[in-house]
């Protein structure tokens, strides 16, 4: 039996402490040990880096109390021990082609031809689109997330939106640019 100071095996005290070894993660935050904290709300612009791109030097062991030892990750946060919270609140920014903005204005502009109806999808395809004309005429970058649910609400049959030739140059440009 053991008070926590010494083990039974003969070996010293295990001194708390240590931990993380991390072989690529390509996104923000970490934390280890009791009541640790980690937040990243960075944005970052570009694509991420690609999982195997280029050597990653693989821990071999989970290292001491804390923990957390990683070979890749290609995202952010990460927590370990008693009430450690790791956060990751960032924002990737990827740069809006020239083409994606001008399917954007063109299916805004059809928008006004259908008759609207509660339930039908159209003020959330409406609106998202606003939302990325707005970003992406401001900074010619958007974020990933918005880029994502407007390509669900497209290709989702949840509207007859979905259906136009310009909801396809939308979806096919959003697709390639996340591609």
């Amino acid at each position: 039996m053991t008070d926590g100071n010494a083990q039974d095996n003969g070996n010293p005290p295990r001194k708390s402490g240590g931990g993380i070894v991390i072989g690529r993660m390509t996104g923000g935050a970490a934390a280890s040990g009791e009541k640790a904290r980690a937040e990243d709300r960075s944005e970052r612009v570009g694509r991420p880096v690609e999982q195997g791109a280029g050597l990653i030097p693989v821990p071999g062991h989970a290292p001491g109390e804390g923990g957390i030892a990683v070979g890749e990750v290609l995202g952010g946060a990460l927590a370990a021990g008693r009430e450690a919270e790791a956060v990751d609140a960032s924002r990737e920014l990827l740069s809006v082609p020239p083409g994606l903005l001008a399917a954007v204005r063109e299916l805004r502009g059809q928008l006004p031809l259908f008759t609207r109806a509660e339930g039908d999808g159209l003020d959330a395809v409406d609106g998202e689109l606003a939302e990325l004309e707005e970003e992406a005429g401001r900074t010619g970058r958007a974020e990933r997330g918005r880029l994502e649910r407007l390509r669900a609400l497209l290709t989702g049959g949840t509207t007859a939106v979905g259906g136009l030739a310009s909801a396809f140059a939308v979806v096919q440009a959003i697709s390639q640019l996340l591609a």
